[in-house]
This record gives structure tokens, sequence and C-alpha cells, in this order.
């Protein structure tokens, strides 16, 4: 990625930024876990939401 500033990113975007592969990508997308909306076949995903899920799974995981 290299302009972070960017206000929407692509399902390639999402999945280097979390390390994860398609498939788990799209489960996230279609279970609505990163709020994301699709323009024709194009998920377009809006920074901010994967900013609000990785502090949620952040939260989550301290003092286990």
């Amino acid at each position: 990625m290299e302009n972070y500033n960017q206000i929407l990113i692509t399902v390639d975007e999402l999945c280097e930024s979390l390390m994860i592969g398609k498939n788990a990508a799209y489960k996230l997308l279609k279970t609505g876990t990163i709020k994301s909306f699709r323009i024709g076949r194009a998920w377009k995903i809006p920074r901010e939401s994967l900013d609000d899920f990785i502090k949620q799974q952040t939260n989550q995981q301290k003092w286990i």
C-alpha cells in the first residue's frame, strides 16, 4: 500500500494489511465483521472500517 491516506481500499490491500488470505478476507466482508460495500463485483472497504476492526480485535485480546 503506497498511500495510507486513501479513503477506500481493495480486497488485496485488506489481505496485505491483515496478512490473511482472500478466503478469510471475503468471510470478514460477507459477515459484516469489516464494514464494506460493493460496486458491481468489486468490494470497497473504507480504511476507517479496517482501523476500527483492528482496534476492536486489539481490545478483545488484552489481558487474556
